[in-house]
């Protein structure tokens, strides 16, 4: 198969899942609605009980980082349902009697995700910005940010894309969501991790989410970086190169069967 046959069916399957969505009119409202409806919970319910700690932000400049990553990472998290609703559908069926490759099915599932979610992170941010937050960003640092969201977008719509090739039922999939909504939970996101007690405070300043959070926060606020930089592009890129070749063997393996 030629780079340009692939590329074509590549961006016919981007298209067809972008348009599936479209049709469900209900995950496109919980899409639109959701980043917004998290965003005022932090922000009104949660955040005049919280301090920030160290850091002396005021809770809306802490929080909208974190945010940003739960709002595009539990749609990216989707993925996986949408993968093994086609695995279990009979889709995979009918691309079995079609000359394409066995990386270009889950790719196509992890490019209409990253489309969709890194559009759900812009909608926190429009809501954040309504709700008080001003953020101090030169121009480059706002394109550093969009590569970081869309980094972290696609990493988990790769790992979720994995996840539900490894899975044998819809509902088995959809449990990867929560994974990925309780990574922000446990990072120097949503509270201070000084503030957790030792194992949890261990765990939130070794996982991937706090270094990409830090990230976010030290280039949307003009503050210092240190190594959270670095720290977060190894995660990203990590995840990103080991989980989209096994997910395309995996789905080369099954579709073989």
């Amino acid at each position: 198969m030629s780079a340009l046959t692939a590329a074509g069916d590549l961006r016919r399957l981007v298209v067809r899942d972008l348009r599936r969505d479209l049709r469900v009119l209900d995950g496109l409202i919980v899409n639109t609605a959701l980043p917004v409806i998290i965003m005022i919970i932090f922000v009104y319910v949660f955040g005049g009980a919280i301090t920030t700690g160290s850091s002396g932000l005021a809770y809306v400049d802490f929080v909208v980082p974190a945010v940003l990553l739960m709002s595009g990472g539990y749609g990216a998290a989707l993925t996986a349902v949408t993968i093994a609703e086609d695995m279990t559908g009979g889709m995979i069926d009918r691309f079995r009697t079609l000359p394409i490759g066995g990386w270009v099915v889950p790719a196509g599932h992890v490019l209409a995700s990253v489309v969709k979610n890194v559009g759900s992170s812009a909608i926190a941010l429009a809501a954040a910005l309504l709700l008080g937050f001003r953020p101090d960003a030169s121009p480059a640092d706002w394109a550093l940010v969009l590569a970081v969201v869309t980094g972290y977008v696609l990493a988990m719509s790769s790992l979720a894309a994995l996840w539900g090739l490894l899975v044998k039922s819809t509902q088995a999939a959809g449990a990867f969501s929560f994974a990925v909504l309780f990574l922000p939970y446990v990072s120097d996101g949503i509270v201070p991790a000084e503030t957790m007690p030792g194992v949890l405070r261990d765990f939130a300043h070794n996982q991937p989410a706090t270094p990409i959070i830090e990230t976010l926060r030290a280039l949307l606020l003009d503050q210092p970086m240190g190594s959270s930089g670095a720290v977060a592009a190894a995660w990203l890129t990590g995840v990103i190169v080991l989980s989209l070749p096994v997910a395309a063997l995996l789905f080369r393996r099954r579709t073989a069967a």
